[in-house]
Formats: structure tokens, sequence, C-alpha cells
């Protein structure tokens, strides 16, 4: 390796001008010292991809954080696997919303992860909290369509959701948390808000890079700033028109651009709605007014063309929990200019 570098190394030093040249012996020393540096990175667990994606571009240049909830998996339902158990093993920081969102990373924190600092950003200093809507044009967050099986022949798949939905909520309740929204990240200033905790953990936990994390927190604040004036412009010709959702994530985002929903509509993912089911939300939809009808990627097209069918509202898809996007330091704002296109796009040709 020694013999193939040399002559690189002298003809790469003939073109350096005299003032600015750097030994060649000393090259070798330099590249060594940033591969060290990006040995040296601390390692960073993150629990969903909107916060894996704000903590990857404040350790750009530095290391790149894991992921436990990857691909289109949900934190309502995520089971451990074993590599996530060796993450948290190893971790230095881990990064999560908190109990009320991954209830699932509770017990193997406090198992795993006791060697490392675990921040939990539904704590962040500066955020908005919104709670929960039920009642009214708002349905409760379990599946509520008992009708369209019966006890015997209901789909397993939607019991195990059905089920998994319940344990969720009543781990709200046994933390005693406040019921409140846990999809924060929809709000680019609650986005801003986490990154400076984030910001604020790894210059403690890795001091040697801080100047590097300041530098990138900076630079995602502003892009922050302007992504939230550039959603504002873009929902701004369809924000009074009503919507309905299959479920109800998106007030944080509604919040903060005067968005108008109408109502949510429970439906399992799993399980078809039976004619009566299907009937109530067809009055529901012509009751409310709702110009769309938006369901999220796990929702089968056929299922969703089910429940508008004979109504004239139209349908779009939502992501909020950016399960059909890449992991990375923007998915952030393509999951955001995602749903603001998406609104715009079915609000319009309604």
């Amino acid at each position: 390796m020694k013999r193939a570098l040399g002559p690189a190394l002298n003809s790469l030093a003939l073109r350096i001008p005299a003032a600015l040249a750097i030994p060649a012996l000393a090259i070798p020393a330099l590249l060594f010292a940033g591969a060290m540096r990006a040995a040296d990175a601390p390692v960073v667990v993150t629990s969903i991809k909107p916060i894996h994606s704000l903590v990857s571009a404040i350790m750009q240049g530095v290391g790149e954080p894991e992921l436990i909830v990857d691909g289109a998996a949900s934190p309502h339902t995520y089971s451990m696997k074993p590599s996530n158990a060796r993450a948290l093993q190893d971790a230095k920081v881990v990064f999560w919303v908190g109990p009320n969102l991954e209830a699932f990373l509770e017990k193997p924190l406090e198992a795993l992860g006791s060697n490392a600092s675990v921040v939990e950003l539904d704590n962040a200093p500066g955020l908005t909290k919104l709670p929960f809507r039920e009642g009214g044009a708002f349905e409760a967050h379990d599946d509520g369509d008992h009708e369209s099986a019966s006890a015997d022949d209901h789909d397993h798949a939607a019991e195990q959701a059905h089920d998994g939905e319940h344990a969720h909520r009543d781990d709200h309740e046994e933390h005693g948390h406040g019921a409140f929204d846990t999809h924060l990240w929809l709000d680019p200033m609650n986005a801003k808000a986490m990154a400076t905790v984030i910001t604020t953990t790894l210059v403690a936990a890795d001091p040697a890079n801080a100047l590097t994390y300041q530098a990138n927190a900076k630079a995602l604040d502003d892009k922050l700033t302007a992504l939230d004036e550039e959603i504002a412009a873009t929902v701004a010709p369809v924000k009074d028109k009503p919507f309905v959702v299959f479920h109800d994530a998106y007030q944080y985002f509604e919040h903060r651009y005067g968005i108008r929903v109408a109502g949510s509509i429970t439906v399992s993912p799993e399980t078809i709605p039976g004619a009566e089911r299907v009937s109530e939300i067809h009055r529901k939809v012509g009751e409310l007014g709702a110009t769309c009808v938006f369901a999220e990627p796990q929702f089968e097209p056929r299922l969703v063309k089910v429940v508008i069918e004979g109504t004239s509202a139209k349908s779009g898809v939502l992501d909020p929990e950016a399960a059909t996007l890449k992991a990375g330091p923007d998915l952030y704002f393509t999951l955001m200019r995602g749903i603001a296109d998406s609104m715009k796009a079915c609000l319009s040709s309604a």
C-alpha cells in the first residue's frame, strides 16, 4: 500500500503551490486522522424516521445515527429485533419521542440502554403539544369496525393490530404522561425545538465535534425556517377546503398552517368495512362536506375506493411517519413537502 501511494502523493505535491504544499509524508497521517475521527463518532440510536432525519442532519460529517423503526414499520406495532437490542447496548446516546409513541422501547431501554444518555424528545422545551381529539367528528383511536366480521372469522392480522393499539392506549394511561398527540414533528417549529435538544445532547456527549454539530444545527434551523414558509405558501390556496382523514395524525400540521380538517374516520387497514359501516362512513363524509378523504400508504386502494364510493369526495394519500421514504437527513423535508403537496393536489381538484 505504501508503494502504491508514493507516486500519487509525489504527483499531488508537484501540483500544489509551494506555500500551500503539504509534505507528502503528512498526507497519510491526515487521512488516518480523518478515519479515526469517523471511527470515534459516538454510537447514536434513534427510534423513528423523522427523528433519525433531524439527528442525521446534525451529525453530518461526524457519523450516522442508527434507526430502529425502519422501512414501512410503525412505532405503534413494532417488535424489537436482535440488531436493535445490540444497537441499544452499544449506544452512547438514544433519541426517542417517548413512551406515549414508542411504548415498545420503554423496557428495552431500561434493560439495554443503561449506559446511554436517553433523551425523550417529547419533553423538549418550547414544544407545542396538542391533546388527542375524540368525540364529535373525530372517532376513537381504534379500528371501530366491530360489525364487519364475526368473532369467529375476524381477520387475525386485524385482531393483532387492534390489540396492539389498545395496548398503546393503555400505556398512555399507565404512564400518566397526559393524552397528547405524539405526532409532534409535523410542525417545523417543534422540529426546531427538538433539534435544539439534539444538538445540546450531542455536544455534551462528543465535545470534540461540537463545532460541527453546532454549524449543522444552524444550517438545519435555517432550512426549517425556509420549509415553514414554503409549506404555508403551498397550502394557502386550499386551506379552507374541508377534508377527512383515516388516521387523526395531522393536527400539528393543521394547527401550524390553519388548515380545515372536518373529522376522522377510523378504518382498519387490514379489514374491508361491512355494508353498515360503509353506509355510516358515506353519511359522515356527506354531512361533513369533505372534499377529500386521505388514507395512508398501508391502506389498500381497493379499501379506499369502497370507503368513498358513492360520495363526491376525492381520495389522497398522506404519509405522516415516512413509511415510504428512504431514511436520511433529507427525509424530514421530503415528508413535510409530500403532505403539503398531496393536500394541495387533492383539495385543488375537488
